[in-house]
């Protein structure tokens, strides 16, 4: 399996093309009526991704930003340490270190060991045109990260559900669902685990690349012809009630509230409208109980061939959402549910049309440095994943620290539904 050759998951109207090197989700093709979208930037070709870092491939072992320096870790009865490795700027390691997930080849699990009996059962009964599990086995000590882990990573199209004559003025195009799972292959270690998929941009000289899908760089409205790129007027809804404050490396400082922020009360309003003058690229924390019940840790005695997190995210009608981005150019909504409990937002702001690729479907060239690449407000990104460095707060201790230990399984997934409004 060549590492940049796409992985075709096809149902009904939606088609992902997924590529092995850092699980990257190259296009996500919606079919309404005789237009094809594509709803994610990225370059046109596939092996573009290993210089267009970061634009939908998962992270390293741990999403966003954790100050360089040694680390002593807890959780229950296992103590470990880890180094964090400098990437983005001395003081900063960058989603799990210099080479993360994103730039290694994951494998097809054709017998994956972190999904159930039932769980693998409930696939088999789908079309196996519509998902695959990807496998990749990180090394005690790689990029500093203690213990040898699994990481397992399940991409699911669902079907439309079958449609509601009392809707009458949306229609349901089907869902993708992402779940990640890991595990220690190590006794009585603990390690720190916080994955999502990526965004991408370039800050300045003296900063990396940064992130996401889940997670994703969207735009609803870049397939139209002759349309505006930008996502300044597509509309936001999260059920979000604090946001991160970051110091000038963006590490986190703490928690305010949003109440009363017009700015960053995300209630429908466009991107674009009362938005910061630099745009927004800002975390996010979804509000008391918004977030979906399911854990996010396993206890490995629970983990048995019964049991089944999946077939509830992969069903065809869900109603649960916590957040929903809309274009009334375009007609199209997509919606999120996860386990996580917040969100990083970012608008593209910190990108230059002079670096990489924009795609063919895009109104592109696909010739990376062609000068025509995305811009400024040309796509949003939303990454679900858990707070920043949660296992450095005291409170978090033994609780969603985002630390996962030798007896445990993490389960972390984002469901993303589509629907055509209006139509």
């Amino acid at each position: 399996m060549a590492e940049f050759e796409p992985v075709q998951i096809s149902s009904g109207s939606l088609t992902l093309e997924v590529l092995p090197y850092g699980v990257t989700i190259h296009r996500f093709l919606v079919k309404t009526g005789e237009q094809t979208h594509d709803l994610v930037l990225g370059p046109e070709s596939p092996d573009g991704h290993k210089t267009q870092k970061y634009t939908n491939s998962i992270v390293g072992r741990y999403a966003n930003r954790i100050p360089v320096g040694t680390h002593v870790l807890q959780r229950g009865k296992y103590t470990s340490s880890f180094t964090a490795q400098a990437n983005e700027n001395p003081r900063v390691s960058l989603h799990g270190g210099p080479i993360g997930l994103d730039a290694v080849v994951w494998s097809i699990a054709k017998d994956p060991s972190l999904f159930t009996e039932a769980e693998l059962a409930k696939l088999k009964a789908a079309d196996p045109a519509s998902y695959a599990i990807f496998r990749y086995v990180s090394p005690d000590g790689d990029q500093g990260y203690p213990g040898k882990l699994t990481v397992e990573t399940l991409i699911a199209l669902v079907d439309a559900p079958s449609a509601d004559a009392s809707v009458v003025d949306e229609r349901s195009l089907g869902a993708v669902t992402i779940v990640y799972r890991a595990k220690l292959n190590d006794q009585a270690t603990v390690t720190p685990v916080n994955l999502t998929q990526v965004k991408r941009f370039n800050r300045s000289s003296r900063r990396f690349s940064d992130s996401p899908f889940k997670h994703w760089g969207f735009n609803l409205n870049a397939s139209l012809p002759s349309h505006e790129l930008t996502i300044r007027g597509h509309t936001l809804n999260l059920q979000t009630d604090h946001l991160v404050v970051r110091d000038a490396d963006s590490l986190s400082t703490g928690f305010a509230s949003t109440a009363g922020d017009a700015v960053h009360t995300h209630d429908g309003k466009q991107i674009g409208v009362r938005s910061p003058d630099a745009g927004y690229d800002d975390y996010y924390l979804l509000k008391e109980g918004a977030a979906s019940a399911a854990p996010t840790r396993i206890e490995s005695a629970a983990f048995t061939a019964g049991l089944d997190l999946i077939s509830d995210i992969i069903k065809a009608k869900y109603d649960r959402s916590v957040a929903e981005l809309a274009s009334s150019a375009s007609g199209l909504k997509i919606s999120f549910d996860s386990n996580q409990h917040g969100l990083m937002v970012y608008t593209n702001d910190l990108s230059s049309a002079s670096r990489g690729a924009r795609k063919l479907a895009h109104g592109g060239s696909g010739v990376s440095g062609h000068g025509d690449a995305y811009g400024p407000g040309d796509a949003v990104f939303l990454e679900f994943h858990h707070p920043l460095t949660a296992f450095l707060e005291p409170k978090n201790k033994d609780k969603e620290d985002t630390l996962l230990t030798s007896d445990e399984i993490y389960h972390n997934f984002v469901r993303c539904s589509v629907a055509l409004v209006g139509n």
